[in-house]
């Protein structure tokens, strides 16, 4: 009987779903405003309608959410972002907040 209520004990276990990330862009004077569409359609899946209205947020604005994602597929995507950025020779700052 003791065996029996340590099976069943087990089967209540929980799991707790992982939390999500906010993927963040910011605001700059240097980063061109084609470069932030081309990387919100390519890298966010944005359609160009779409990436276009929120490069405009970003622009009036300091910073805008572009999306939450799982910590992983978040942690990717700053540093796809990031990268393309660099290696354009912009300073476009993308981070995660959770």
């Amino acid at each position: 009987m003791a065996i029996q209520e340590k099976i069943m004990q087990k089967d209540k276990v929980q799991f707790k779903e992982p939390g999500k990330y906010k993927v963040v862009m910011y605001n700059d004077d240097f980063t061109p405003m084609d470069f932030v569409v081309t990387i919100l359609i390519e890298v966010f899946h944005k359609s160009e309608e779409e990436a276009i209205q929120i490069m405009f947020h970003i622009h009036n604005g300091v910073k805008e959410v572009i999306g939450e994602y799982a910590y992983d597929i978040a942690r990717t995507k700053v540093a796809i972002c990031t990268d393309r950025a660099r290696t354009a020779g912009y300073p476009f700052l993308v981070k995660m907040e959770h």
